[in-house]
């Protein structure tokens, strides 16, 4: 504790510091320092952008809670560090993917999120990655230290009581949901079809017949790099799915690959530059047609799988390890996620519209019918569950709820 006082100091110190020389020389881009930690000008103004996509009347005041919550982050990140404290690229994938399907949702389409922010989910993802993983290690040194606090039910009470009614906080309506996805089954003949088309359009490039991004602007299925001729930027192998890595990456510049399937779909793939130990890559994605006779396949899986769950003799969570193709929510128990604190409470107007109707009738407890919906970061046709956990009513905080 003593050790968190001396870094908390340091960042004041370190804060103070730059916001005199900041006066002086308004190129400098460093706004507080903790430890070996900087805070740049740069963080504050994504997290501020991120909350005006919630609200679009934010006060500029609320900067300066922003840098508070940032010098109290880099405060624990700078002890994790100390303290070895790791969270796996897995757990950061899971969390970006759901913040990224959040800003999604809110924003209407990928598209139109693409175009508000004026960069590819790619480039979001590239800029939220190291944002995502240090909040995550902050947050694990925090669960750390506060594991050793030790406070009794009458303390908290009498604290409480000191707390006048009118400065508690109020809190909306709240729920925890999850959900099991089914991902139609392609046939052979869907996906042959599908290799064909990509085969075709690879023969044609490496003829001279046309060249890779305009073919990519033409029939790319992916919405993401389509516009810009299947660009995907610079990136390191980790950050796509293995067997896309595997085929990218031994690529020599200008080389395109064979056909490549991963879990999205068809590709091929353009090596444009190596640079290091990362890679300026195009491709053109194909995805094989889900027919309706898929999607009914798949209902009939997801309402069997419901069924096993009335009936007791499958939990939720066993349900969710076996069954769902949503890597996203697989790794948190099937739960969707509060975008900000990670928590399975969600307000409901943070979720996906659909969900919010599908589960207005339901009570606590209950799973719905298996529904037909629309991956809005694929574009594909799949099936979910959905399942209510628990939906807690608008109040003032209290000791009996909170």
């Amino acid at each position: 504790m003593k050790y968190l006082m001396i870094l908390f100091l340091s960042g004041l110190m370190g804060f103070m510091t730059q916001q005199t020389f900041a006066q002086k020389e308004q190129l400098d881009k460093i706004v507080a320092i903790v430890g070996d930690k900087v805070i740049l000008q740069s963080e504050i103004k994504t997290s501020m952008e991120d909350y005006r996509r919630d609200n679009p009347n934010l006060s500029d005041t609320v900067r300066c809670n922003v840098l508070e919550q940032y010098i109290g982050q880099k405060i624990l990140a700078e002890q994790a560090d100390r303290d070895s404290v790791i969270v796996t690229d897995e757990e950061v994938e899971g969390a970006l993917e759901n913040r990224i399907r959040y800003f999604i949702n809110m924003s209407g389409s990928e598209e139109k999120l693409e175009e508000t922010s004026g960069k590819t989910v790619y480039q979001l993802k590239d800029e939220y990655r190291p944002i995502f993983r240090e909040q995550m290690i902050a947050q694990r040194m925090q669960m750390q230290v506060m594991q050793n606090v030790k406070i009794t039910p009458q303390e908290v009470a009498v604290f409480y009581n000191k707390v006048p009614q009118d400065s508690l906080p109020f809190y909306p309506s709240m729920v925890e949901v999850g959900q099991i996805v089914f991902r139609p089954k392609i046939n052979k003949e869907v996906e042959q079809y599908a290799i064909d088309k990509l085969e075709g359009i690879r023969k044609d490039i490496l003829s001279g017949k046309s060249a890779f991004d305009i073919m990519a602007g033409i029939y790319s299925e992916d919405p993401g790099t389509r516009d810009n001729g299947g660009d995907l930027g610079v990136n390191s192998r980790d950050e796509f799915v293995a067997e896309f890595s595997a085929a990218a990456f031994r690529l020599q510049n200008g080389e395109i690959s064979n056909v490549v399937k991963t879990k999205f779909g068809f590709h091929i793939i353009q090596m444009v530059s190596r640079q290091g130990e990362k890679a300026r890559l195009r491709h053109i994605l194909i995805k094989p047609l889900i027919t309706s006779d898929m999607v009914g396949e798949a209902t009939v899986r997801a309402d069997s799988v419901r069924a096993k769950l009335l009936s007791g003799t499958l939990a939720f969570s066993e349900a969710v390890g076996k069954y769902t193709t949503d890597d996203a929510t697989k790794i948190t128990g099937g739960m969707f996620t509060d975008p900000q604190s990670g928590g399975s409470l969600v307000i409901p107007a943070d979720l996906d519209p659909i969900v919010v109707l599908a589960i207005d009738g339901m009570k606590p407890g209950e799973f719905s019918q298996p529904q037909e919906f629309t991956d809005p970061q694929t574009g594909d046709k799949l099936v979910r569950t959905l399942y209510l956990r628990n939906r807690t009513e608008p109040h003032r905080a209290n000791l009996k709820d909170d």
